[in-house]
């Protein structure tokens, strides 16, 4: 590439804009190609894809959470110990990462494809774990560890479907709140997860059943995948004609994007904490005198505020474009909320389950709010680099850093001589800690001279070509 090549705005080339983004730019700006024989239009047929995205990022995340909500019944059953269980959510994030790479070319070529491979992958899974759970008097852990595997390599291939999805189907105005319904479908399912388990076993043999049950609600999710449709037969704007980069130049373009990482890193890190602290909630409770249920019930206010509450900002923020300054409010306020619930737990003496209840209800609100927009962020400054390939490098690194924040887990429990005996107070402090330390990174957004690198360039190449379509009209 020449070196005194410039974009279209008088800046120079950067890394991340490459030769096809100035040719997709000449295509947005140039009239002879915008011409009112530009046909662009949406379809009803992506509802149908929208709710099935929807159903199968709930019942993949249920499956991760079918055995920590009930963690020392599921332990008794197995025959393992409780490190044991939490061996199995370290399994399923690991496998969300050696399935990274296919969902990328899978998602890369169509939606369709990683979705239906995703459907395929649960149904084995679930089924393996319920080959080795019939019995009441007991189980085979091997069958329930190998099943949560398979799904695990699932689960990238729907997680990292969302912005893929809403890029192809949906336009500038409904992009944010497709992304958003269809990410936080997933907590969503954490949250069924949380609550309903627990219901459903009230003694060590009824695990059998819970298991069962998991697995009929999976395969109900997953058999209509088969039905989805691939593309539509135009696209919803002219950013919808743009050649993404190709996936060989995609790690290079994600590596040299200083801007990128700024919004990276605090993902992997909250994502990992939500991940490991939903995995660990029952033990960091219990000890503090807190019941299954109670617990249980604690992760689903988190989940169940942070979904009304993104389902209110969201539309806010694509309404504004106001991406940035929501990042660099919400993130703080997710630091603080994990500072604020170290000392929660041991207040269940005094004041029963109102303050852990409170800051996780705000913790939820804050993380779930945080979510699309940090996607649909990713994203924009990318553009024209395949959304698929920024969102499922976010949620590959969530997993990591979870895997990680479960195995710190399991090696900062307190003995049976601490008061409350085997009680995480260590793990929330450096859950606290790490949070406090990462939130200054995103703020620095936009920062010392390098404003128009957080440029929304999606949505300005799409109103651009509508503009020009206009004028030609």
């Amino acid at each position: 590439m020449d070196q005194d090549a410039q974009r279209p705005d008088g800046k120079p080339v950067s890394p991340v804009y490459s030769l096809r983004e100035q040719t997709a730019d000449r295509r947005l700006t140039d009239s002879s190609t915008a011409t009112p024989a530009t046909q662009y239009r949406t379809y009803k047929r992506r509802w149908f894809g929208l709710i099935q995205l929807v159903l199968m990022n709930i019942v993949v995340s249920w499956c991760w959470l079918s055995y920590a909500p009930v963690a020392d019944k599921s332990a008794t059953y197995y025959g393992v110990s409780n490190n044991d269980i939490n061996w199995i959510s370290i399994a399923f994030f690991f496998a969300f990462v050696v399935a990274t790479v296919p969902a990328i070319i899978a998602l890369h070529r169509s939606p369709r494809i990683a979705i239906i491979s995703s459907a395929l992958l649960m149904l084995i899974g679930n089924w393996i774990r319920y080959a080795g759970s019939k019995d009441r008097a007991g189980g085979q852990y091997s069958y329930a560890m190998a099943g949560t595997i398979v799904i695990g390599l699932a689960q990238p291939f729907v997680l990292g479907a969302p912005s893929a999805y809403s890029d192809l189907w949906f336009t500038t105005r409904g992009r944010l709140a497709a992304t958003a319904v269809t990410s936080l479908a997933n907590p969503f399912g954490s949250a069924l997860g949380q609550l309903i388990n627990p219901l459903w076993v009230s003694s060590v043999g009824d695990v059998s059943n819970m298991v069962l049950y998991v697995a009929i609600i999976a395969s109900a999710a997953c058999v209509p995948a088969l039905a989805i449709p691939a593309r539509p037969p135009s696209p919803p704007g002219p950013t919808g004609e743009t050649p993404k980069i190709k996936l060989r130049s995609s790690a290079r373009a994600i590596l040299s994007s200083l801007e990128l990482w700024l919004m990276l890193l605090p993902f992997f890190v909250f994502v990992g904490f939500f991940n490991s602290f939903n995995s660990l909630l029952n033990q960091i409770l219990v000890p503090y005198g807190f019941t299954d249920d109670e617990a249980g019930i604690g992760g689903a206010v988190s989940i169940a505020v942070g979904i009304i509450c993104a389902a209110i900002t969201s539309p806010i923020i694509a309404r504004t474009h106001s991406l940035i300054l929501s990042i660099k409010i919400l993130i703080p306020v997710l630091g603080l909320s994990y500072l604020v619930l170290l000392w929660m737990p041991e207040t269940h003496a005094a004041a029963g389950v109102a303050g852990p209840y409170v800051i996780m209800a705000i913790l939820g609100a804050s993380s779930f709010s945080l979510v699309p927009v940090a996607l649909e962020f990713l994203t924009e400054v990318s553009h024209p680099l395949g959304p698929e390939v920024t969102s499922t490098v976010a949620w590959a690194g969530g997993q990591i850093f979870g895997a990680v924040f479960l195995i710190i887990g399991n090696h900062l429990v307190d003995g049976d001589a601490a008061n409350p005996p085997r009680n995480m107070k260590r793990y929330l402090i450096f859950q606290a800690v790490v949070s406090m330390v990462v939130v200054p990174v995103p703020l620095m957004l936009g920062l010392f001279g390098r404003k128009d690198k957080i440029i929304l360039r999606r949505f300005k190449g799409d109103t651009a070509g509508l503009e020009s379509i206009h004028s030609n009209a």
